[in-house]
This record gives structure tokens, C-alpha cells and sequence, in this order.
């Protein structure tokens, strides 16, 4: 994946004021050649976001909460594998979508198209710093919230750019998921905030305020991340658009 030059082996030159922590180079198939990220080695205060991701963006890094309390736990074994992924921008969401589509709804069920982009509510970077305060103030889903660093050129990226293996299942390469969260970026305003083994969650300044809003994005929640829907409590795209995805900051994705 092409990226910006990694500042993880400057760390600690960059004079960010950060706690305790250690950076992970683990991958699949032994040490990666630099760092992927730098993990806190404690849960985060409120505020702790906020308070670092302008400094990190300016020096090439964006935050991330890392969930190391389910699934294998920290990220040394979550089999992480940069070296099989593509570059985001080499893929079309809509063409992402509309094949995973094919995949798995019905056969009479055909792809109906991107849904039109949304009006943001709220800045997304700030809404993403007011998101993160609530999940980490004792929200779902975290379950032990870290603070993290990923070198990475956008929100979108992050995924890809640590080499995640969540969705392994669905796709062998996160990138054509980070097309999608590119477009999502656009459209809707989010901003990647959390990882976990098999886990991710967005911020979301422009969710849907309508119910037919909120049914076109399901469709694209469906094909993006089957297992929502299909193993999820909310069986129907109508269902899930309701209580899922109407006038909601967050959304969760998880695979099995």
C-alpha cells in the first residue's frame, strides 16, 4: 500500500505528549519492517483524544482506540498482514459494493446504487472526539478501550494501513473496505475511531434523519458487512435501518 513516509520510528523526537506505550511491528509472518502503530499501554480519560489529534495529524499520525478486550486481544495477535493489501484508492466504492451485493442478497434483490450524500450536522473530526468521549466514559461496544497512533493519509485508511485482518472472512483485502469508508467519508462524515480483532466503528456527523434515508445506506451497510444483518438482532434492511442507522454518531460493523 503506497503511504506517506512512517513517523513511528521518530516517535519519540516528534514531542507529542503521550502516556506509556510501545510500538507494535507484528504481523502474520513475523516483525514488519516499521512500526504499524503505537499502543497505549493503559485505558485512556475522556479528553485524551481530543487532546492529541491535531498534534498527530500535523506529524503524520491519526488517533485510533484500539479494543484489545475481546476476540485474540492485543494487536501482536491479531494476525496482522500489511503486505497483502492494495491501495484504497485503487478501488470504486460503488463497484466494491455492488459485488459483495451479488454475493450475498437475494437473487431477485438487485443493487440499488450508492445512497446520496448527507448533509453534515456536526465538523466530522470533532464529532468523532465527541463520539470516542462517550464510548470511552463506559459506552458499547468497547471493552478495553486503548489509545493508539496509525501512519496513515486519512480516517478511511487506517484499516488498511495496519494490515487488519478482521474482516478475512468477507474480503482478503481491507483496502476494498477502505474504499467504501473513503466514500462514507464524503458522503456521511465519518471517521474510523476504533478496532478491534474483528470489530470496527465509525463516527458519523451526517447519519440519516429519514427512514428512507436510512434504508438506502442499509443496503450499503449489507453489502459492506453481511454479518450485521444476517447474524445480527435486526433481520430485514428496514429493521436494521430503524434501530441501527436513524439519527445515530456511530456505526458498528463486526465479522464473524
Amino acid at each position: 500500500m503506497a503511504t506517506l513516509p512512517n513517523p513511528l520510528p521518530r516517535l519519540a523526537s516528534l514531542g507529542l505528549d503521550l502516556p506509556p506505550g510501545r510500538l507494535i511491528d507484528e504481523t502474520d509472518e513475523g516483525p514488519w519492517h516499521e512500526p504499524l502503530l503505537w499502543l497505549a499501554d493503559e485505558q485512556p480519560a475522556p479528553g485524551a483524544w481530543s487532546a492529541l489529534q491535531t498534534a498527530a495529524r500535523a506529524v503524520g499520525l491519526l488517533p485510533l482506540v484500539v479494543d484489545v478486550g475481546g476476540g485474540l486481544g492485543e494487536p501482536e495477535k491479531w494476525e496482522l498482514m500489511p503486505g497483502e493489501m492494495s491501495y484504497p484508492g485503487d478501488h470504486d466504492a460503488e463497484e466494491v459494493l455492488a459485488e459483495f451485493w451479488e454475493s450475498y442478497a437475494a437473487e431477485d434483490d438487485e443493487w440499488p446504487g450508492l445512497a446520496d450524500a448527507l448533509p453534515d450536522t456536526a465538523d466530522p473530526d470533532a464529532n468523532a472526539a465527541d463520539v470516542v468521549d462517550s464510548l470511552l466514559a463506559g459506552g458499547r461496544p468497547l471493552r478495553d478501550p486503548h489509545l493508539a497512533l496509525v501512519p496513515a493519509r486519512r480516517s478511511a485508511d487506517i484499516p488498511t494501513a495496519i494490515g487488519w485482518f478482521g474482516p478475512a472472512n468477507h474480503t482478503n483485502d481491507t483496502a476494498r473496505l477502505s474504499a467504501v469508508l473513503r466514500s462514507w467519508e464524503d458522503r456521511f462524515g465519518i471517521r474510523v475511531i476504533a478496532l478491534g480483532y474483528a470489530d470496527l466503528l465509525v463516527s458519523v456527523a451526517a447519519p440519516p434523519r429519514t427512514l428512507a434515508e436510512a434504508e438506502a445506506v442499509a443496503a450499503e451497510h449489507f453489502a459492506f458487512c453481511p454479518d450485521n444483518i444476517l447474524q445480527g438482532s435486526d433481520t430485514t434492511l428496514t429493521a436494521y435501518a430503524e434501530n441501527q442507522l436513524l439519527n445515530q454518531p456511530a456505526w458498528h460493523f463486526w465479522w464473524d
